[in-house]
């Protein structure tokens, strides 16, 4: 298994995962176009999950290149977010309209965003 797998263990996959994210969010990175939430995690690794609302994104094909764009900028982040969160992303509308490259530019500013936070935090 390679370090770029997306594998059940790098997933938020009940409904508990993302409730204990949803209330006791530590950490908020936001744009106009998506909100991530993100909290220390209970597994030695950062899990995602994605919350890609069908009433912002229309078709389906828009929401899956959407969270297929979402999964390969969380795996390739360089270096991983330490210590392991788990991190639920919302999408708002607009973000099925964009190109690959501008999608890939907006979630990596997104995760350094979220990094710097996080690094303020354990400065702190």
């Amino acid at each position: 298994m390679n370090d770029f797998d997306f594998s059940r263990q790098r997933r938020l996959l009940t409904a508990g995962d993302y409730r204990r994210v949803f209330e006791k969010a530590h950490f908020k990175v936001s744009d106009q176009h998506l909100l991530i939430l993100a909290r220390p995690g209970q597994t030695p690794q950062s899990r995602l999950g994605l919350v890609i609302a069908k009433k912002h994104l229309k078709r389906a094909v828009d929401r899956n290149r959407v969270k297929r764009i979402l999964r390969e900028t969380f795996r390739t982040l360089e270096p991983p977010l330490e210590p392991a969160m788990d991190i639920v992303v919302l999408a708002r509308k607009g973000l099925g309209e964009m190109e690959k490259p501008t999608l890939q530019r907006i979630f990596n500013k997104q995760w350094c965003r979220l990094a710097k936070k996080m690094q303020q935090s354990a400065e702190n």
